[in-house]
């Protein structure tokens, strides 16, 4: 089998802007300034300490405006800020092999995300010890980081936030009754750059350009540039401005460089303009436009006591560890959290990787980089779920934009042979991907063939919550490439009851067991699922009939997994036997009860299929790494088990002490690495408040099931508005004594689905934009 479209074609293809591009960090117009006010404060979470420079990871207040992110320290003398740009990575196309095969993986070949910044305020007559009253919040509806505290009779107030419409991380310092700032403003980078105190520029060895400035202005004093400090001396209110980063372009035939851009004369370009402003004027354009994006969905479990709700952020998450009372608006708090992280993270760049774009140094774990058998996926489950459809776009343009890369690597390198997971077939057609991905079309760790049908399978998903035929046309390369690949990698092989059946090729099932088995649970279910992705698209969109058919019939010659005689689970290897660990962390096996949903209890599957799939997962275990956690309860919720789905919702809601696994005090997930040392990996920061609303709300195209794992902790009463629904609805949805009292369906391109609630079933057909409100579905 030929490859269809070669290096030269693809990158002609990109060139000419066929193949979308993520926008980078470029000049833009002066943003539309909005005069309204700040919304109320419903959704806040507060501390009273600040963090410390040692534990910002744990302890800092994330900021960001999807490019741009920051951990705020809050300390009333010293504020810390620990600055990200999505961009900023190290490495390169990373497009050779080791002698096994496989890619090299490490910071100098295959790259790391890495810190822009450092941005130091110090205030040193503010010291935490000459102050009181301290408090500090992370207001969620705005998009805002406050502290306040009392010194002297005065009321000191600051505010951090991280603008898009402006492309700048602002801090305001102001106050009540008289006072007075005087200090010093530092900016540094933190790759040994030399600059002035208002900016700086530096380059990797890779050729990334990058750089950043800041701008500070104040009233009633003086604000002036002294050495290598900004210094301001009895202001009544002072305001920094930051902005950064890279060349960096979302275009493999310009080897992901724009040369046009200068990072440094970009930055103070921005700072600049910003600064022409005041604060307030920025803070209210900015939380206009976050709150475009939060308002869209709400949430509410039930109430809380008095007692829970007069505790800060960090003793309420201990209490609700130490008690196992339920505390309904903490775990909903932490779900719009979530739904915080990804507005702030991703938008208009380079989507969310193992850390997002929060970091706390140089050398994240993992590089920080694109792990592509469960984290990434993960990370881009909620966004249309919990209304965030707009910040899938950055996930679709990444995939979009490696296409080139990714297909050129695959033809050249896939078919090497010391690669342990090359086709027999001596074949090799579309695309694939390693286990790590990179921004510069780099692969890392090992070959991940499997990878390209999981990446399709989130892209086709939005297409199911949006209807964006748009968005189809554009990952349809994808969706055929993948195809492509996989066609011309299945064997075929003869089963004990002589049918012949189609089974992919060696590989592993991540990350355990054999390195080179054939027929992996994990692979056979998702190219079923590409398969049948691809055949609708196709009709669709009206292209590729012939070909369409011919994957169909490859679809149906799939061998598909059987429960094992010995085990009773459903088989992960193609092998009665388990070949691997039988607590790991991965549900590799189950991919198809989620996120798929080919394994249903509903009738449609066979009993005995879902009994094993039930069997596997509870073997499994309930407890493991958050990210792993989120993804037991989001099957068990698919297995309609409220009490298992809500027990590990709840399991990630602990507090992690030492680096243990759970919840550190900033609300970032904390993935045990070894005795009292823990990582910071976001995946579950998102993957927790999928289980959540997996819970309240099933869909699929044509279906949808109200309050299929509804726990007993939040059935008394509650509300979801602005769900995502598969097939091209919205759902709001309130329930009272655990039965649905009302539900509005609204439809963003779905036309008809069927309403469920246990055995009770409307169906509903809306045009687009129309709704339908339901009430008696519990009768």
């Amino acid at each position: 089998m030929q490859n269809r479209l070669g290096r030269r074609g693809f990158l002609a293809l990109a060139a000419t802007g066929a193949l979308a591009g993520l926008p980078a960090f470029t000049a833009s117009a002066a943003p539309l300034r909005s005069s309204e006010p700040l919304a109320a404060a419903r959704h806040r979470l507060w501390w009273q300490a600040p963090a410390d420079d040692g534990s910002m990871i744990t302890q800092g207040l994330p900021v960001g405006n999807g490019r741009l992110g920051a951990l705020a320290s809050n300390d009333s003398g010293r504020e810390l800020l620990l600055i990200t740009d999505a961009t900023l990575w190290t490495g390169g196309p990373n497009d050779s092999l080791d002698s096994d095969g496989q890619f090299p993986y490490g910071r100098a070949d295959f790259g790391s995300l890495t810190l822009l910044a450092r941005l130091l305020v110090e205030i040193p007559d503010h010291d935490l010890g000459a102050v009181s009253g301290y408090r500090r919040t992370l207001d969620l509806d705005n998009g805002v980081v406050t502290a306040s505290y009392v010194r002297s009779g005065v009321t000191y107030r600051r505010q951090v936030f991280a603008s898009r419409p402006d492309d700048v991380i602002v801090l305001h310092f102001g106050q009540d009754g008289g006072g007075r700032y005087t200090g010093t403003v530092t900016l540094e980078g933190t790759h040994g750059e030399t600059g002035t105190a208002e900016s700086f520029a530096g380059s990797f060895a890779n050729g990334l350009k990058y750089g950043a400035a800041v701008k500070a202005y104040g009233s009633g004093g003086s604000v002036r540039v002294n050495g290598p400090h900004i210094t301001f001396t009895d202001c009544r209110e002072l305001t920094v401005v930051l902005s950064g980063g890279t060349d960096y372009a979302p275009d493999a035939a310009a080897d992901y460089r724009d040369p046009s851009v200068d990072p440094v004369a970009l930055a103070r370009t921005k700072v600049r303009a910003a600064a022409r402003h005041s604060a307030d004027s920025l803070l209210r354009t900015h939380a206009a436009d976050h709150r475009a994006l939060f308002g869209r969905f709400d949430l509410s479990l039930g109430t809380s006591t008095p007692e829970q709700r007069e505790l800060d952020t960090w003793a309420r998450i201990r209490a609700r560890a130490d008690t196992g009372e339920p505390d309904p608006e903490l775990e909903a708090a932490y779900a719009q959290f979530g739904r915080y992280l990804m507005i702030a993270g991703s938008r208009d760049s380079l989507p969310m990787g193992l850390q997002g774009i929060w970091l706390d140094g140089n050398d994240p774990d993992w590089m920080g980089d694109y792990h592509t058998d469960i984290n990434i996926q993960m990370n881009y489950w909620m966004s249309d779920r919990l209304g965030l459809s707009p910040c899938f776009d950055a996930y679709t343009d990444y995939c979009v934009d490696q296409l080139p890369s990714w297909q050129d690597t695959t033809r050249r390198l896939f078919q090497d042979s010391r690669n342990r997971y090359r086709n027999s077939s001596g074949e090799v057609a579309g695309w694939t991907v390693a286990i790590s991905t990179n921004p510069y079309g780099g692969g890392g760790w090992w070959w991940h063939p499997a990878g390209n049908a999981w990446l399709c399978q989130n892209l086709w998903e939005h297409y199911e919550f949006t209807r964006s035929r748009a968005h189809l046309e554009k990952i349809y390369p994808l969706l055929k490439g993948a195809c492509e690949f996989w066609e011309a990698r299945l064997l075929t092989t003869t089963l004990d009851d002589g049918r012949e059946v189609l089974i992919a090729d060696s590989d592993w099932s991540p990350e355990q067991g054999p390195l080179d088995a054939k027929g992996i649970t994990y692979a056979q279910e998702q190219v079923w699922t590409l398969f049948g992705n691809f055949r609708t698209a196709a009709a669709e969109l009206k292209r590729d009939a012939g070909y369409a058919g011919t994957i169909g019939t490859l679809r149906d010659r799939l061998y598909l997994p059987v429960v094992s005689p010995s085990t009773g689970w459903l088989e992960e290897w193609m092998s009665p036997d388990n070949l691997g660990e039988t607590t790991h962390r991965h549900l590799s096996p189950l991919i198809n009860l989620f996120p798929g949903d080919r394994i249903r209890p509903d009738g449609t599957t066979p009993a005995d299929i879902v009994k094993g799939a039930t069997a596997l997962l509870t073997a499994r275990g309930m407890d493991s790494f958050g990210w792993a956690n989120a993804w037991r309860s989001l099957c068990w919720a698919r297995l309609k088990d409220a009490d298992k789905a809500y027990q590990l919702v709840v399991r990630n809601l602990r507090p992690s002490d030492n680096g243990g696994n759970g919840t550190s005090p900033n609300l970032f997930d904390i993935y045990e690495a070894g005795p009292g040392r823990g990582i910071f990996q976001i995946d579950a920061n998102f993957g927790t408040p999928t289980a959540i609303l997996e819970m309240l709300l099933y869909s699929r195209p044509g279906h949808l099931e109200l309050l299929p794992a509804l726990p007993d902790a939040w059935a008394a009463a509650g509300k979801v508005t602005g769900a995502g629904a598969r097939g091209g609805f919205v759902v709001d949805l309130a329930w009272r004594d655990g039965k649905p009292t009302e539900a509005r369906i609204r439809s963003v391109g779905g036309r008809t689905t069927t309403v469920c609630y246990g055995r009770r079933t409307r169906t509903v057909t809306l045009k687009p934009g129309a709704s339908v409100t339901l009430r008696d579905l519990a009768r």
